[in-house]
């Protein structure tokens, strides 16, 4: 994950959401504080987290360290989870996979919170398993505070946890002291949700998700690559996964249930976005590694049946490649353990009378009868050696038709390497096959704009002292990530800084003075969204409504550079109509005076905003 992370890190320019992230962490922390009262509580730790950071150095690479980091602990973390609930190999495999998710990689190369949101829900997990095994609950109720405090969507989690303990039937024990953590976590978090609620109006511009929005999400969660036989491989793996128990019960809700709880309540109130619950992409890679696993024990219970392994054999079989380390206690216990334990007469008597070699057969060789080995399973019981043959068969054996040996010895201790080598080729497969939208992805120009590209036409086009316009006024954003180019332009509207005023992008001058300053220029560039001027918006704010009536009505544009969602414009103020030449009319002659211009039609009135 860090080297996928680290490929591409040094694309260049940010865009507009981090170039939030930096202009707010470069700020001190009473003008973080104060600006925390007004816009972004639900970032505010975020935002205190990469002050310190880009303390130690402003730079774009630096900004997207922490979300690199984040990712990269996520990973290790899903690998930990399929170990704890399955087998090494089901968490190395899990692991890999999300490494190699281009959703993750997005967002661990992108100076917001959600990646290291992810991080903190898969600690929490792990920190449930943990608690469910014995441990203490506290660890897991302060990470949880920390990630509600990252960003309050990860607060939807609990009903995944919820839903894991049900399906673990656990005690009202484990209940209550799942509720207590969970108390004091809700507890943290109750002040911020109070806050950011008055604050909402910045997620206006959220839309219903509809079924488009659904699909999207699937693809995006549920494969390394969206379409193709790598996609189906992955849902037909997912499928096979859900019959893994314990995994199952604590990676489908994961998956599942935040998603599916923030698309519902976003049908009356749209706060729906991918990167509001990228952490329950993490059920999806263990759901994979855990079919995959059934599937190879499905081909290895099959390639030993294939080789005449019976079935209680080839569970033992199984047993003995789990538990290498105690292989040479099981070859030991079946190869010379019998004849002592009959001579002894241990066996027997637990059963009564009788000779113990004819009680080795009775109900003493039952499988609840055998002791167990450390790891629980019992011992496989020699076979029946009648006291006559003991010598014979100890000098013939290359004559003996059962070799107990040879049924252990099938399962190498090389074989489970090979397949989880094959397991580690499987996941090198989609990630060749999918390379090329990886590298499309660590361009800038696959986010939504960039800032960078956009302060680099302002250093070459605008001249000292030539007014700029924003519009609207959230597009300052360039100027604070990328000061330089700005240094000798005029912003026209603005009364006071973001900084010392609380808010993102300053305080501007009122609809009366910004008209007196539009009033004395000839020419005007503004950082615009590209979709605006001309159209039919009408701005909220007095202010742009200005700055849109204005250019659009009194200047013409001359000059115009799109990027993405932001576009730079240089318009000139129109000539007076008398002086303005039009193919209708003839030029003036110095005898004859040009008739008048027609009057213009008034303009249509603007449909109110919706």
């Amino acid at each position: 994950m860090l080297a996928l992370g680290l490929w591409g890190l040094d694309r260049g320019g940010m865009w507009g959401d981090e170039g939030v992230t930096f202009m707010v962490g470069r700020r001190t922390v009473p003008q973080i504080w104060h600006l925390l009262h007004g816009v972004d509580a639900v970032h505010g730790l975020y935002y205190l987290l990469m002050h310190a950071v880009l303390t130690v150095h402003p730079g774009e690479v630096v900004l997207r360290l922490p979300s690199l980091c984040g990712a990269a602990a996520t990973a290790g973390l899903v690998a930990a989870l399929g170990t704890r609930l399955a087998r090494p190999r089901v968490g190395l495999w899990a692991g890999l996979l999300y490494a190699i998710t281009p959703l993750t990689g997005h967002y661990a190369q992108e100076g917001r919170s959600y990646a290291l949101v992810a991080a903190g829900v898969a600690a929490a997990t792990l920190l449930l398993v943990r608690a469910l095994e014995g441990r203490s609950w506290w660890p897991y109720g302060a990470v949880l505070a920390v990630t509600f405090l990252l960003h309050e969507f990860a607060v939807l989690v609990l009903c995944a946890h919820a839903v894991t303990l049900a399906a673990e039937r656990v005690r009202g024990a484990v209940w209550r002291g799942w509720i207590r953590a969970v108390g004091v976590a809700g507890g943290v978090l109750i002040p911020l949700v109070w806050v950011s609620e008055g604050q909402s109006a910045q997620v206006a511009w959220l839309r219903v998700p509809d079924w488009d929005t659904t699909e999207r999400l699937a693809r995006d969660f549920l494969a390394v690559t969206p379409t193709g036989m790598v996609f189906w491989t992955s849902i037909a793996l997912i499928l096979i996964g859900l019959g893994a128990g314990r995994l199952a019960s604590v990676a489908l809700p994961l998956l599942l249930l935040p998603p599916m709880i923030l698309l519902s309540v976003s049908q009356f109130r749209p706060l729906f976005h991918e990167r509001y619950v990228l952490y329950a992409l993490a059920g999806a890679p263990l759901l994979v590694a855990a079919g995959a696993d059934r599937v190879a024990g499905a081909l290895r219970w099959l390639w030993l049946e294939g080789r005449g392994v019976s079935g209680g054999r080839g569970a033992e079989v199984e047993r003995a490649a789990a538990e290498v380390g105690r292989r040479r206690e099981l070859v030991g216990a079946v190869s010379g353990g019998g004849a002592g334990r009959g001579a002894g007469g241990g066996r027997t008597s637990e059963v009564g009378g009788g000779t113990g070699l004819d009680r080795t057969t009775g109900a003493g060789a039952r499988a609840g009868n055998r002791p167990p080995l450390g790891n629980g399973h019992p011992v496989p019981e020699p076979p029946t050696i009648h006291p006559t043959r003991a010598v014979q068969r100890s000098t013939h054996r290359p004559h003996q038709p059962h070799r107990p040996n040879r049924t252990f010895r099938l399962p190498r201790i090389h074989r489970p390497h090979l397949l989880t080598l094959a397991g580690v080729l499987a996941v090198a497969i989609p990630f060749l096959h999918g390379l090329p939208a990886y590298r499309n992805d660590r361009s800038a120009d696959r986010r939504p704009e960039n800032l960078a590209a956009v302060a680099a036409l302002v250093g070459r086009e605008v001249r000292p002292g030539d007014p700029v316009l924003f519009l609207p006024s959230f597009w300052r954003v360039t100027a604070s990530a990328y000061p330089g180019p700005f240094v000798g332009a005029r912003d026209l509207a603005l009364g006071e800084s973001g900084a010392r005023s609380g808010t993102l992008s300053g305080r501007e001058v009122g609809p009366g003075e910004l008209r007196a300053r539009l009033a004395g220029v000839d020419r005007v560039w503004i950082v615009a969204q590209s979709n605006l001027l001309p159209s039919r918006w009408v701005p909220g704010d007095p202010t742009d409504r200005v700055k849109l009536d204005v250019v659009d009505g009194e200047f013409a544009r001359r000059q115009e550079y799109v990027h993405g969602r932001v576009k730079l414009a240089l318009y000139i103020r129109r000539m007076p109509p008398q002086d303005t030449p039009t193919l209708t009319w003839p030029p003036a002659s110095a005898t004859t005076p040009a008739p008048p211009p027609p009057t213009p039609a008034p303009p249509p009135p603007r449909p109110t905003p919706r």
